[in-house]
């Protein structure tokens, strides 16, 4: 059994660098040449980040890359002296297309493995962090709604996700878990729905599955867009869906690298330190049990 609660979370830096999109490519090349320089046969990596999807990853106002995916990878740089981590913010499609071509030999942006990635990347075993996954709610409904099964039982009218969206696949495969409590699982025409709190509101729909940092930015932040309703919203967690960083598909070795350093940081628990430090909770909490690389979503 999943373990799930609900709760209104407040924000711990997570709107750091919002304001970052617009950074030129003077930041970019900041941030690069600010990394170690790679002599003496150190192998200089080359690792893609979004320059604004704080807390994961980001470029602050001095031009460094920050966030939490980036901060672990720094940490995992300390313990592989024949490797030199170069740090790039770029855009979100440049990380994913980058890696492919081999512009760069890692990237990060709070990837969730999926069966078609896993045949253009190479995926570590251990995964870097987590995205945590929910139902948005009136809050007048908290008291009826504290699962999705629950949630199934009181209407199951949910606000429609595009099938593209790999949250289209949660719902799915819950509803294939579930057969006597099905939530109604409607395609969208659109990626991204920006009136789903709205709708959710005016009791169009009963609920909007979202992510944690999502409902964090739009609701709970003072600078939120929909921040005025945040005694009207509540978040109702469902599980975590590991996050994985993404390496070329020559970069077996640096993956394996990568593994063996993972492993010295979840026993010394700095992974739970810098997820306490950038989230202000646990990432790890609500994956499921058991969980592996491969696993349904």
């Amino acid at each position: 059994m999943k373990k799930l609660y609900w709760k209104k979370v407040l924000v711990f830096g997570l709107l750091a660098g919002l304001s970052l999109s617009g950074l030129t490519a003077c930041g970019q090349e900041k941030a690069v040449n600010s990394s170690k320089s790679g002599t003496d046969g150190v192998r200089v990596v080359k690792i893609a980040h979004p320059q604004a999807y704080p807390p994961y990853d980001f470029v602050d106002g001095d031009g460094a890359s920050d966030g939490y995916e980036v901060a672990v990878l720094k940490a995992i740089d300390e313990l592989l002296p024949q490797y030199e981590f170069q740090f790039v913010g770029t855009s979100q499609d440049d990380v994913l297309i980058g890696v492919e071509s081999g512009k760069y030999d890692l990237g990060v942006k709070g990837v969730w493995w999926t069966a078609a990635r896993s045949e253009t990347y190479v995926f570590p075993e251990h995964y870097i962090g987590s995205s945590t996954i929910g139902i948005t709610i009136r809050s007048e409904d908290v008291q009826k709604v504290t699962n999705l099964e629950e949630f199934a039982e009181y209407s199951g009218k949910l606000v429609p996700i595009a099938p593209q969206n790999a949250q289209y696949n949660v719902v799915e495969n819950y509803n294939k878990n579930h057969p006597d409590k099905q939530i109604n699982l409607i395609a969208a025409d659109q990626f991204d729905n920006a009136d789903a709190y709205q709708w959710v509101l005016e009791g169009r729909y009963d609920a909007y599955f979202d992510i944690r940092t999502t409902f964090e930015a739009n609701v709970v932040s003072e600078s939120g867009e929909y921040h005025q309703y945040e005694d009207q919203l509540s978040y109702v967690i469902y599980e975590a869906i590991p996050t994985w960083p993404l390496f070329n598909i020559n970069n077996q070795e640096l993956a394996d690298a990568y593994d063996k350093a993972w492993e010295e940081l979840d026993t010394n628990g700095t992974l739970e330190e810098l997820a306490q430090q950038y989230f202000g909770y646990s990432l790890f909490e609500y994956v499921p049990e058991g969980y592996q690389k491969g696993d349904e979503l």
